[in-house]
C-alpha cells in the first residue's frame, strides 16, 4: 500500500467546530489514533478520539455546547468523555502518561505531552495525529513513523516492544487483531517479544481477550490470525483444546492428518462463504475433540469415532471459559458440531428419505448453515476426491429440497401431542404416552406413514392397544378439524 501523499483531515464542520472550541478555551487539541490510521487506508470511520493538553471532560462540555449536542458521557475513572454530535461519536482524553504494575495491565495515569500520550499507544500506526490548533490546522504528527509501517504493512510498537507487551498484555493479541484485519506482518521484534511475554496474557480479563479473537474470527482470513497465536504460545493458552489438533501421528506408516491446519482450512472457507460468526466458530470447533477419541487399528488405520457427539459435549464448558454467550448462540455452535459428519456421510452412500428426513428434522432451520459447514468440511490433497465428495453433496443438497417440500419436517412437530394421547386412553403423563409419540414419529421419518393426522392417529391407536391401553375417549377421531392437523 504505497503512500504517495500525507493524509489530510476530511474537510468537515466538526472538525471545524473542534479547532474553534480549541482557540477559544486556550486548550491544544488533536485527533489521534485509529481515526487517524483509517484516513490513510481510505477506510471511512465516524469514531474521533481528540486528546487535549489540559482537561479533556472540560474541552469535551464546551463541544457539546458548541455542536448543541446534549449530555456529555463522562468516566472519572478514566478521565474521559464520550459525545455524540451530528452522527459523530467524539471521544476526549487529556494527554497522558502511564506506568503500570506487574500484576495489572491498568495504568496509574498522570498529565503527560502529546509526544508522551502518543508514546503510550499500542502501535505506531495508531500514534498519529492530526492537529486542531489554528498554527497548523491538518498537520501530521507523526514521531514514530506509523505513515511508513502503513506503507510497509508493518505492526510495530513505539516503544520497546517488551515493555509495551509486558505492561499491557492485551496488546499482544491486538497486534495479531489488526496484522490480520489489515493483511500486515508484525515486526520480528514485537513477535520475538510477544514469544517471552505470553504468559503475561494471564492477567488479562477472558471477556477482553474473547473481543479480540472473535475480531480475529471475523477477519477476512482468520488463519493468518490463529497461525500467529499459535507461533507465538497465545494460543496455548486461550484455546489449549485447538493447539491439541496440531501435529500428524504415524503408526506403521500410516499417518493422519494435521486436523489443526485442517480447522483453519476449513475456517477459511467459511470465512469466505459467510460472514457469520457463530458458523465460524462451529467451524473452528466442529474437529475439537479428535485429540481426545484418536485410535488406531492396525485393519482400518485412525479412527475419530464419536469426536462429533465428544465435541458437543464440550462446547459448554469451552464457551463458558471462553466467557461466550450461554444462550442460543452456543446451542446453534453445538447443533453444527454435533451434526456435521451426517450430510458428509450422506455424499458416501445412496441418501435414502429416511435419513434425508432425519437431517431436516435434526438441524431445522440450521439446515443450510449444516450444509455450508459440511461443503467447507470437504478438503484433500486428493482433487479426485474432493471433486467426487462436491458431486455428491450437490446431489444431496437437491435431494434435502424435495424431501422438504415433499414432506415439510424441517422444524416439524408430530401431528399427535402428548396431551391428544393421554385424552384418548385415559391415562396421566407414563412412560406409555413417550413411546407412542416416539413411534409416530419414528414411522413418518423412516416413511412409513405420511406426515398427517389421520394417518397418525390410527397408528396412535394402534400402539395404545400393543400396550395394552383402551380408548376411553372418541371424541378425536381421524376426521379432524383444522386446528388439529399438523402443519
Amino acid at each position: 500500500m504505497p503512500v504517495r501523499t500525507l493524509p489530510a483531515l476530511p474537510d468537515h464542520r466538526i472538525f471545524q467546530t473542534l479547532a474553534e472550541v480549541a482557540e477559544q478555551t486556550g486548550a491544544e487539541a488533536y485527533v489521534v489514533g485509529g481515526f487517524v490510521r483509517d484516513q490513510v487506508l481510505n477506510k471511512s470511520s465516524k469514531d474521533v478520539d481528540i486528546v487535549v493538553l489540559g482537561d479533556g471532560i472540560a474541552f469535551a462540555e464546551a463541544v457539546s455546547i458548541a455542536t448543541k449536542s446534549g449530555t456529555v458521557k463522562v468516566f472519572k475513572t478514566f478521565g474521559t468523555a464520550m459525545l455524540r454530535a451530528g452522527g459523530w461519536e467524539l471521544e476526549f482524553v487529556g494527554a497522558r502518561k502511564e506506568s503500570y504494575s506487574a500484576d495489572s495491565r491498568k495504568p496509574s495515569v498522570s498529565p503527560g505531552t502529546l509526544q508522551e500520550d502518543q508514546l503510550r499507544r499500542d502501535f505506531t500506526i495508531n500514534a498519529m495525529a492530526f492537529s486542531l490548533n489554528r498554527s497548523d490546522f491538518g498537520a501530521l504528527i507523526d514521531p514514530f513513523d506509523g505513515l511508513g509501517d502503513l506503507a510497509r504493512k508493518l505492526i510495530r510498537t513505539p516503544t520497546d516492544p517488551i515493555i509495551t507487551y509486558s505492561d499491557d498484555p492485551l496488546r499482544m493479541m491486538r497486534a495479531v487483531r489488526f496484522a490480520t484485519q489489515l493483511n500486515f506482518s508484525i515486526e520480528a521484534q514485537s513477535l520475538d517479544a510477544i514469544r517471552s511475554q505470553k504468559d503475561r496474557i494471564a492477567i488479562v480479563s477472558m471477556e477482553r481477550i474473547s473481543v479480540e479473537l472473535n475480531k480475529i474470527i471475523c477477519s477476512p482470513q482468520p488463519s493468518v490470525g490463529f497461525i500467529h497465536l499459535f507461533n507465538t504460545g497465545l494460543l496455548q493458552s486461550i484455546l489449549p483444546e485447538m493447539t491439541a489438533l496440531q501435529g500428524v501421528e504415524y503408526v506403521g506408516g500410516k499417518g493422519h492428518k494435521d486436523n489443526f491446519y485442517h480447522t483453519l482450512e476449513v475456517l477459511d472457507n467459511v470465512a469466505r462463504l459467510s460472514d457469520d460468526l457463530w458458523l465460524r466458530w462451529a467451524a473452528i470447533l466442529h474437529d475439537i475433540a479428535k485429540p481426545e477419541t484418536k485410535k488406531f487399528y492396525p485393519d482400518q488405520g485412525w479412527t475419530f469415532h464419536g469426536h462429533e457427539d465428544k465435541g458437543a459435549r464440550m462446547i459448554p464448558k469451552l464457551f463458558a471459559r471462553l466467557k461466550l454467550p450461554l444462550d442460543g448462540k452456543m446451542k446453534y455452535v453445538q447443533k453444527l458440531v454435533a451434526l456435521h459428519l451426517r450430510p458428509i456421510a450422506l455424499t458416501k452412500e445412496i441418501a435414502t428419505d429416511s435419513a434425508i428426513r432425519r437431517l431436516l428434522f435434526d438441524a431445522g432451520d440450521d439446515i443450510d448453515d449444516l450444509m455450508l459447514l459440511c461443503k467447507c468440511d470437504i478438503t484433500s490433497k486428493n482433487p479426485e476426491k474432493v471433486t467426487r465428495y462436491l458431486q455428491n453433496y450437490e446431489k444431496v443438497k437437491v435431494k434435502l429440497v424435495e424431501i422438504e417440500e415433499k414432506d415439510r419436517v424441517r422444524n416439524w412437530q408430530p401431528p399427535i401431542s402428548g396431551e391428544l394421547i393421554m385424552r384418548t386412553f385415559g391415562i396421566n403423563p407414563s412412560r406409555e404416552v413417550g413411546q407412542i409419540k416416539n413411534t409416530i414419529r419414528e414411522a413418518i421419518l423412516e416413511g412409513t406413514i405420511h406426515n398427517n393426522y389421520e394417518e397418525a392417529y390410527l397408528l396412535m391407536v394402534t400402539e395404545g392397544e400393543k400396550l395394552g391401553l383402551t380408548r376411553v375417549d372418541h371424541s378425536a377421531s381421524t376426521t379432524s378439524t383444522p386446528r388439529q392437523k399438523a402443519t
